[in-house]
């Protein structure tokens, strides 16, 4: 298993398919599990896809549509339910506070797990960890809506070549990562930049500056094109990006993988994405999202 995956839950717009159920995305980055936008039967399509409730630190809800967010109650029962022993913090549009609060206690049940609640209001970063910098964006949609970007820290290469130039080996090697410079010689002088990994998330939208700053330089970029390109007017009056303009939008950041998503139930041929989002000059790694799909993140 990729230490950095995403595992698709769930793909359909609206309403659910016979072949594709309700939003879903858990991102895995190293120890931790982002789970994005947990539609209606999201808690059975995590069991299907080997996913366990103690696989989430991280709720991240862009708005409080049904098709975003209705999984929310039985997700965070099952959390109490299975006694996960670590905090969980949940994201969500400030705006959609008492969405949130109702799905949160839908039902009786005995809450047993610190669920930390950190609304999204602005623009900007929402935590920091060893492992990334989450951020959000705010989107164009006809409720309040953003997006979510997580960065990786910068770190060095070592480069072989350069260490043994200074002979420089075994735990020698270690030192002169914890001190950044043994007998004379520095990190940088014996390593390069690793610029660390990005992870986009555009759910419902149309074309506006937050989605391309969340897209900019992203090594996967998950966004939804809810409608083909002939559709483009039906795609605006309802906040949505059509399957070129998510594509072209991939291709101006300098995407490396592209996930589309979040698809019309009045479309009966995914391959179609696939070919407009070509025609769209878009020409590095594609996915047109399936239920239970299992992505790897590029490698560096």
């Amino acid at each position: 298993m990729s230490a950095r995956e995403l595992v698709v839950l769930g793909t359909a717009s609206q309403v659910p398919t016979r072949h594709r159920n309700h939003n879903g995305y858990l991102l895995r980055w190293d120890g931790h599990g982002l789970l994005f936008d947990p539609g209606e039967g999201t808690q059975r399509q995590m069991l299907r896809a080997g996913v366990a409730a103690h696989d989430l630190n991280r709720i991240c809800v862009t708005h409080f549509h049904g098709d975003h967010s209705l999984g929310l109650a039985g997700v965070i029962q099952r959390i109490n339910l299975d006694q996960v022993p670590h905090q969980v913090t949940a994201h969500y549009p400030e705006s959609g506070r008492h969405f949130f609060e109702r799905l949160r206690y839908a039902t009786a049940y005995r809450e047993s797990v610190e669920l930390t609640e950190a609304p999204v209001a602005a623009d900007g970063v929402l935590a920091v960890t060893d492992a990334f910098t989450l951020e959000a964006r705010r989107l164009s949609h006809p409720v309040e809506s953003f997006g979510y970007r997580l960065v990786e820290p910068d770190g060095r290469r070592l480069l072989p070549e350069r260490l043994a130039a200074h002979g420089i080996k075994g735990p020698d090697v270690g030192r002169l990562q914890r001190e950044g410079a043994l007998d004379g010689v520095t990190l940088d002088e014996v390593s390069e930049l690793r610029r660390g990994q990005r992870f986009a998330f555009v759910m419902d939208t149309r074309l506006c500056d937050g989605v391309h700053a969340l897209a900019e330089a992203a090594d996967m970029l998950v966004i939804e094109s809810t409608f083909l390109d002939a559709d483009v007017r039906l795609a605006e009056d309802h906040g949505h990006l059509t399957a070129g303009q998510a594509a072209a939008v991939a291709r101006d950041a300098g995407v490396r993988h592209l996930v589309l998503t979040h698809f019309s139930q009045r479309y009966s041929d995914p391959s179609e994405f696939e070919r407009q989002a070509r025609a769209a000059g878009f020409e590095g790694e594609l996915s047109i999202a399936q239920d239970l799909m299992r992505v790897p993140v590029p490698k560096r």
